[in-house]
């Protein structure tokens, strides 16, 4: 196959898919990694595609961006304050429940941080050290070991070691982007492998992610949308958004600002 074959191939495979890894390209194509590597840096050059650490992703239309905890957390205030109040009632004493690195779920981690005899496993730096200082008599915080990422979250082999010995009753899971076919995704390869660990001490998966995560696509997918019992977002989520969550068999619970609207179609993990 000729180079300017290999590209075209390249590209066809991203504007369909929106996103490639380049292991998945050197399986596919039968190259090498340089090859594939050198052919994602001259589409990039041309403008065609976006590259990123691990692939490519599509221009204009996927999100590859990985902004610092302090950064996001300036984002959607008003939106995370609401969905962390509306899961925050989910949440019991006695309760073991896991905790993912983000800023929505740090909003989470403050509204349940004085609910007693409360063992949270986390990997985010943040919300353990909120927690650790609260205070609240019977609480049991467990941090994860790892790498520590821009978003403040701890990943990594050592991380997903630490994940495989533990279970908890929910995990509350923060997620960059949503969308129907992609699923749940991060930028950071390495994060969604984390988060897939996260998951798997999970009897029940309950997302937490403002309506501006919708349609925004990372590089890696954590785990399809039909794998999570409850999404808890805000009254902006559109429309065929709704549709595409509530298709999937998805609890949904819209939260505003004082206002939490429920729409149901329950179902448990096996």
């Amino acid at each position: 196959m000729l180079a300017s074959q290999r590209r075209a191939t390249i590209l066809g495979l991203v504007e369909d898919n929106g996103a490639v890894r380049v292991s998945e390209l050197v399986d596919q194509l039968g190259v090498s990694d340089m090859t594939v590597r050198r052919d994602i840096e001259q589409l990039a050059t041309e403008g065609l595609v976006e590259r990123v650490h691990g692939g490519a992703l599509a221009v204009g239309s996927r999100s590859s961006e990985e902004p610092g905890f302090t950064a996001k957390s300036a984002l959607m205030q008003s939106q995370k304050n609401a969905i962390a109040q509306a899961a925050a009632q989910l949440v019991e004493p006695g309760a073991a429940i896991g905790i993912s690195a983000g800023t929505t779920t740090y909003e989470f981690a403050r509204a349940v941080r004085s609910v007693p005899d409360l063992t949270v496993v986390t990997n985010s730096v943040p919300v353990a050290q909120l927690l650790h200082e609260s205070g609240t008599p019977g609480q049991t915080v467990v941090l994860t070991g790892g790498v520590r990422t821009p978003s403040d979250a701890l990943v990594g082999p050592v991380a997903v070691a630490a994940l495989r010995m533990l279970h908890v009753d929910r995990l509350f899971l923060g997620v960059h982007g949503m969308d129907a076919r992609a699923g749940l995704t991060t930028p950071n390869l390495v994060e969604a492998e984390t988060n897939q660990a996260l998951v798997q001490t999970a009897r029940q998966v309950c997302v937490l992610a403002d309506h501006t995560k919708w349609g925004t696509v990372g590089l890696s997918t954590i785990i399809p949308l039909s794998s999570v019992d409850l999404l808890v977002t805000d009254a902006g989520l559109g429309q065929r958004a709704r549709t595409a969550v509530s298709e999937a068999g998805v609890e949904v619970v819209l939260a505003t600002p004082g206002v939490v609207r429920t729409a149901r179609t329950s179902r448990s993990h096996a």
